[in-house]
């Protein structure tokens, strides 16, 4: 599987990050927009994931529920006085299947922040026996925050990898 880091991050930029899967764009769009398959590796090591509601269709919403449960993790929220479970909101705005999905994410869990929202587009292209993904997002309120982004969207990307490894070859990622 090809990993790209993500590309440098301003202000002004969107950020990019690519994986290569081995598997069908269609494997990829179900783990990506079906409950049982977003719940199977959205999460950021250290959480759960609980989708809450499921509408794929342009305008309609994704509701599900992070809840941290690592130690670290857990130490973090209560650090930044953030509850250890947040619900989290994406409206839809292109459902193309098997090809493309966008959404823009409302970022509402901020301390000391106005609620606002994020686009994510993602894009899936066949390559012989693999898919490519190309993930870009519009960076956050300021550059702490979008890193933080962009670390959980890669960590997300390589447990999507897990479970397809998982499910296709039978080997683990370490």
């Amino acid at each position: 599987m090809g990993n790209e880091p993500a590309t440098p991050k301003t202000q002004s930029t969107t950020i990019r990050i690519e994986r290569t899967y081995p598997t069908s764009a269609e494997e990829v769009w179900r783990l990506w927009t079906t409950s049982d398959g977003i719940e199977s590796w959205w999460a950021p090591d250290g959480f759960t994931c609980e989708v809450r509601k499921l509408d794929l269709r342009v305008g309609g919403e994704l509701v599900y529920a992070l809840t941290a449960t690592g130690p670290e993790q857990v130490d973090f929220m209560k650090g930044a006085g953030m509850p250890l479970t947040t619900e989290a909101r994406k409206t839809f705005t292109e459902v193309l299947p098997s090809q493309r999905i966008a959404y823009r994410s409302l970022i509402d869990f901020v301390p000391g922040v106005d609620p606002y929202q994020e686009l994510t587009v993602v894009d899936l292209t066949p390559s012989g026996d693999s898919v490519r993904v190309v993930m870009t997002m519009e960076p956050l309120h300021d550059e702490v925050w979008t890193q933080r982004l962009v670390m959980g969207r890669e960590n997300e990307l390589d447990n999507l990898a897990r479970v397809i490894d998982r499910q296709h070859t039978g080997m683990k990622r370490p």
